[in-house]
């Protein structure tokens, strides 16, 4: 079997709840994960925005979450989940609103895909500070044994 990652809030392809956007309580979705590789030593957890500012004339891919050196034993994270309840070891980076931490789908125009991304890496990376996506994505080059993505869309309703 290879990597899969899913939540019981959304299905693949399907809408982010309110809840976890900027509209509602701006909370992180439950997420787990399965058959991560035999080999794996750590888990990083990306989750983005490719579709920024405008769907229609995308511009940038806005980092809402990042997270590194999660142990490979670990299965899910939790609803709302904060930093002090990450698996122990895990490290975080920064989103593209400057901080560490979940934040929420917020799409100024049109419906937004939400990509969260599980990487399965065979080492254990260095503490890189507060990365950013594109610092992580490149100490892990070379590093990573499976991944797998779970897509949810989301379009405010104004």
């Amino acid at each position: 079997m290879s990597l899969t990652i899913t939540s019981s809030a959304f299905r693949h392809n399907a809408d982010i709840p309110t809840r976890y956007t900027c509209d509602d309580e701006d909370m992180s979705p439950p997420l787990s994960w399965t058959s991560v590789p035999a080999g794996a030593k750590s888990l990083v957890l990306i989750v983005d925005d490719p579709d920024a500012p405008d769907p229609k004339a995308p511009k940038m891919t806005w980092v809402h979450w990042v997270l590194y050196n999660m142990p490979p034993g670990t299965t899910s994270l939790a609803e709302d989940v904060d930093a002090e309840d990450l698996p122990k070891g895990t490290l975080e980076g920064i989103n593209d609103w400057k901080r560490t931490g979940y934040g929420g789908p917020c799409p100024p125009v049109g419906r937004h895909r939400y990509f969260h991304k599980i990487y399965a890496l065979d080492t254990i990376l260095p503490d890189l500070g507060l990365p950013t996506k594109a610092k992580l994505e490149k100490t892990m080059h070379g590093h990573i044994l499976a991944q797998a993505e779970l897509i949810g869309g989301y379009q405010r309703k104004r």
